[in-house]
């Protein structure tokens, strides 16, 4: 009998928690959109007088509403560790981030990722499903000027028409520097049994967490905004001076998602916080842009070949549960981790209280994030594994 009142006081504990989470979302939006609105629109004087002062207003007021989002996961319990090169140090070149897409969790778990990457959250480019555009954060997307793409083939060769006209109208005028792209063009649960077919009847690697990439839209950003030499090569992706740095795409940023037992999170988990504080872990890879093939087949087996990767880093991800290195977490106890906002450290505690957190345990579950201090090596990193230095950090 105590056993059945201490459940049903979790579970009353529990939904009540999901009204009051809802309930805050619900407000959050109807106060923080239409504010972002009113005041672009207030703002419309600046825009003719100054363009460029005009898209940097927006484009912090966009990276407050991208953490309010993170903010939900944050309260949440909800972390993320990252792996791999340092993307820190190309935040003020242009770049684009190919990444593998699993739910809608997975632009909810970026937009937490890039908070602290500098400005270049003002300046970021979404391509994203075009049922989002009917969403709460629809009308965000559309004024910032993110490009929603409709899926299937009867629309796929106007779609990227438009896309490259948007990339020529919004992306130097708005001064974007990095473009967000998800390749697979669908979530992996909706289209992995299609991918598989298509790979046993084209002789192509059969994968299980990611599925094959669609070229469409990747090429058409790379043939858009790479910069071009006058013998027509592609100029180097390295950093050069300040006063001499060429526009244009100079990296490309392998990005993979990896969630814990596999199950990734949607955007209603985001919301209403019912799952246990777990950890999400990204992983990233830098290309220079002048390693990146610009003729079709050749940018198609090498876009093949970073999912092939994915494939593999994910599958050693699940089989070993914690990590992409077989790290002995142990070594990181000594870390002094402090959240730096004493107004969140009480939602820790009823956190902890409520949930049996086994993952990390000796982690602070809010605000931690593991960056990883990586090599800017082309060599595939998984025939020679490293041992990334990792380093702590409170947000």
């Amino acid at each position: 009998m105590a056993i059945t009142m201490d459940r049903t006081g979790k579970i009353v504990f529990l939904l009540l928690r999901m009204l009051l989470r809802f309930t805050f979302m619900v407000v959050n939006n109807m106060v923080a959109i239409p504010s972002y609105v009113l005041y672009l629109i207030a703002l419309q004087p600046v825009r003719f007088i100054d363009r460029k002062l005009f898209w940097h207003i927006e484009g912090v007021m966009f990276k407050w509403l991208l953490a309010m989002v993170a903010s939900w996961g944050w309260i949440a319990g909800y972390t993320v560790v990252e792996w791999g090169d340092n993307i820190h140090a190309i935040t003020e070149d242009e770049a684009v981030m190919l990444v593998n897409h699993q739910a809608t969790g997975d632009v909810c778990t970026l937009m937490m990722c890039l908070q602290d990457k500098g400005m270049v959250v003002r300046q970021m480019m979404w391509l994203m499903d075009h049922i989002f555009k009917y969403t709460n954060f629809g009308v965000v997307s559309l004024v910032h000027g993110d490009f929603f793409i409709r899926q299937g083939k009867a629309y796929r060769d106007q779609q990227l028409v438009l896309l490259k006209d948007h990339l020529e109208k919004y992306y130097r005028s708005r001064d974007r520097k990095w473009i967000i792209l998800f390749p697979e063009g669908g979530f992996l649960r909706k289209r992995r049994e299609t991918s598989q077919t298509y790979a046993k009847k084209n002789n192509l690697p059969f994968l299980t967490h990611v599925t094959l990439p669609r070229l469409g839209a990747t090429q058409v950003i790379l043939n858009t905004l790479v910069p071009q030499q006058e013998n027509g090569t592609v100029s180097s992706g390295d950093k050069v001076s300040v006063g001499r740095k060429p526009k244009g795409l100079q990296w490309v940023i392998d990005a993979t998602i990896a969630y814990p037992d596999a199950d990734p999170m949607d955007i209603q988990t985001w919301i209403l916080g019912y799952k246990q504080p777990l950890v999400t872990h990204v992983y990233y890879r830098l290309y220079p842009i002048k390693d990146v093939p610009m003729e079709t087949e050749a940018l198609t087996d090498w876009l093949y070949q970073r999912f092939v990767e994915k494939e593999q880093l994910l599958s050693h991800f699940y089989k070993t549960g914690t990590d992409f290195f077989s790290i002995n977490y142990a070594s990181l106890s000594d870390c002094n981790v402090t959240l730096q906002n004493p107004l969140i450290r009480p939602f820790q505690h009823s956190l902890n209280s409520t949930w049996e957190n086994n993952t990390f345990p000796h982690l602070d579950p809010l605000f931690v994030l593991c960056l990883s201090r990586g090599s800017r090596s082309s060599e595939r990193i998984l025939d020679q594994p490293s041992n990334p230095a990792l380093f702590m950090r409170s947000i």
